[in-house]
């Protein structure tokens, strides 16, 4: 077994590695850029080397200086997470050539399964079902539009050597089929440097099944069962659980083989993934097909680990050395029922758009380090920041990930809607509301799963309001009189209790809530108690302090929340869901005027990578007038009304902050 290992990547995965290392006695290296000189994977590790500007492809992207930070340090192997390099053949052949174990298949299996083009010729080889496509090298538009048109629409488009949702374009129609195909293309050179693509048929209702496969240098081969990603926005997994729903006994066998069957045609060592896109037809029966292989870690791998009670990053470890796999397929069992959510700087409202800021609060559910399947342990908590930490725009959006166990899928889905209320982030937009509306909704709740579920979903997923302006008010006073009882403990002059020896005592408090300004008002009477009254709620408001909570009674209901107060913004977090309200001065306040006419800007910090329009050109509304990219994703900014283009204020390549004006409109 190795000694010391240099963990080649950053965040939650970097932290996952170092913590599975330390418990086998194995002493690691962390790699860091500039954003990351004081991130959390430093901490984790034994010890630590810069590498680079912040950017990836000024930091962990240098392989090169990865490699030397290797040798420096005595590592003896590079384990390289998921993404930057972990699939990267070139980067685990040097590490051969340097004399060091890359924890991972070898290069050949890389470069097989790397590019899909070829790794779908590989499997229809080996006798693995394939959804119907164009997979052959030739990358003329005229030719792909015509296998599109062959195919039948709609096609998939998909970056061969891409991943994690990026490069894939939906075309519904033959008309939409250029544009797609040249963003697509565009992302696809910028985040894979190939601009190769491969076109498939659409499957309508497709579940995203996907096979955890291991393999070892002594010629074994297992899986560890299947996991069910459909729930996904922009192709990128939202809950991933396992096992699947619905799953028989005899497809889950089908499927294992077929994946062990792709493993083995490229002589596979390491873990790995086979995803397959699963076809539910009209007669209840489910068809699958291989979409492609990641080989590597997968970001959703603790959900295997919950329901086999083993530890991958252990056995990755084990086989890397030399070792051969820890148990045999006879040997291994499903426990239970597993879920992942991952928590992400987002705003779901906002098409998901990347957000950036601090960590002002950050509060977890109580977790331990690895989940069981047997009961012992609910939750696990994987992440890379600590409260106070930046979420930067130079890597992914992720935040962390939740993952419960329970011993039946219902038990799974309680624990992870409490687990859910108890993550209270403060500081930047995330999803973690937007989570817990996915895993109440009916089609999640039925297991009635596929890729569209949340457009399916819409209605009951975007722009809710889940504690309500009554609760909010009332949380947000209940918690500045709380702070004022503390200071008039120090000073009884300061009292404010609204004491009088005759009548009744009023205060009037000013807020913003959804938008709308609202006054409430506060009555003292002279038994001591307060009436609260917020538009046409007018009623008894008590509450106590609670260790760090707030017990509040108000409308005949009763609410454990918590409060967080940074500057106006007043943060509520109830068990039914979390808001924001503004606590606005009423002598000073006189409403803001958001959006200007005329004037777009940035909605979210990033990098202008081009304009479609130059000044003078008359535009109509919802023309694209610019692309932006943050967080290794594209927002194309449209035109809000008709107009002409009267000035650019920035050049392709510029980076620009939230909000900064990028052009101006005349009407």
């Amino acid at each position: 077994m190795f000694s010391k290992i240099l963990i080649a990547n950053r965040g939650e995965i970097a932290c996952r590695v170092a913590a599975t290392a330390r418990r086998m006695g194995i002493r690691t290296v962390a790699v860091y850029s500039d954003a990351d000189a004081g991130a959390k994977h430093v901490a984790a590790c034994d010890e630590s080397v810069h590498v680079g500007g912040s950017a990836p492809k000024d930091s962990y992207l240098r392989w090169q200086a990865i490699l030397e930070a290797a040798k420096a340090t005595g590592a003896q192997a590079v384990h390289p997470g998921y993404g930057f390099l972990s699939e990267n053949e070139a980067f685990a052949q040097a590490c051969a050539d340097a004399g060091l174990v890359f924890i991972g298949p070898p290069p050949s299996a890389i470069k097989a399964m790397g590019l899909k083009a070829e790794s779908k010729q590989l499997m229809e080889a080996a006798g693995v079902p394939l959804v119907p496509g164009y997979h052959a090298a030739a990358q003329e538009p005229e030719l792909l539009r015509a296998e599109a048109d062959r195919i039948g629409y709609p096609v998939l488009i998909k970056a061969s050597a891409g991943g994690g949702g990026k490069g894939m374009r939906i075309v519904e129609r033959a008309a939409d089929f250029d544009s797609a195909l040249a963003s697509c293309k565009r992302e696809a050179i910028n985040s894979f440097g190939d601009d190769a693509v491969l076109i498939e048929k659409y499957v309508q209702r497709p579940r995203h099944i996907e096979i955890q496969v291991f393999g070892d240098s002594h010629g074994n081969y297992v899986h560890l069962f299947e996991r069910d990603c459909s729930v996904q926005r922009r192709h990128q997994k939202v809950l991933e659980e396992a096992p699947a729903p619905g799953m028989t006994e005899a497809m889950r066998a089908e499927m294992g083989a077929a994946a062990v069957a792709a493993a083995r045609a490229v002589d596979y060592v390491g873990a790995g993934t086979v995803e397959f896109i699963v076809e539910q037809r009209p007669d209840g029966s489910m068809a699958f097909f291989f979409m492609e292989m990641n080989t590597r870690l997968q970001v959703e791998h603790p959900v295997t680990e919950a329901i086999t009670g083993q530890d991958l990053v252990e056995w990755q470890l084990r086989v890397a050395s030399g070792e051969t796999l820890p148990l045999t397929q006879q040997q291994l069992r499903i426990q239970g029922h597993a879920i992942e959510a991952r928590i992400c700087a987002e705003n779901p409202d906002n098409q998901f758009l990347p957000a950036t800021g601090s960590l002002q609060v950050y509060r977890k559910p109580a977790a331990t380090s690895f989940a069981r399947a047997d009961g012992a342990v609910a939750v696990r908590i994987d992440d890379g920041v600590r409260e106070g930490d930046a979420i930067s725009p130079f890597y992914d959006s992720m935040v962390a990930k939740l993952i419960v166990v329970g011993a039946d899928r219902a038990q799974a889905l309680a624990r992870l809607d409490a687990a859910l209320a108890q993550t209270h982030i403060v500081g930047l937009h995330t999803n973690v509301q937007f989570l817990r509306y996915v895993a109440r909704s009916p089609s999640f709740v039925d297991a009635n799963l596929d890729t569209a579920l949340i457009p399916r979903e819409e209605a009951v997923l975007f722009r809710q309001e889940p504690v309500g302006l009554a609760v909010a008010v009332a949380a947000s006073i209940a918690e500045r009189l709380i702070a004022e009882r503390r200071l008039e403990q120090a000073d009884p002059f300061s009292r404010r209790d609204g004491w009088r020896a005759f009548g009744v005592a009023t205060r009037r408090f000013g807020f913003e809530f959804q938008g709308e300004s609202v006054e409430a008002r506060l009555t003292y009477r002279h038994d001591g108690a307060m009436q609260l009254q917020v538009g046409a709620v007018d009623t008894a408001l008590a509450f106590d302090a609670l260790d760090g909570a707030i017990d509040l009674r108000y409308a005949g209901q009763r609410h454990v929340v918590r409060v967080y107060r940074l500057g106006e913004q007043v943060h509520v977090f109830a068990p039914h869901g979390a808001t924001r309200i503004l606590d606005v001065d009423l002598l000073d306040h006189a409403g803001d005027a958001h959006g200007e006419a005329g004037r777009l800007t940035a909605p979210m910090p990033g990098k202008v990578l081009s304009f479609t329009v130059k000044v003078g050109d008359k535009v109509s509304k919802g023309q694209a007038l610019a692309v932006m990219e943050a967080m290794k994703m594209e927002h194309t900014i449209a035109a809000p009304a008709d107009g002409t283009v009267a000035e650019i204020l920035y050049a392709p390549g510029d980076q620009v902050g939230e909000g900064a004006e990028l052009l101006t409109m005349a009407a």
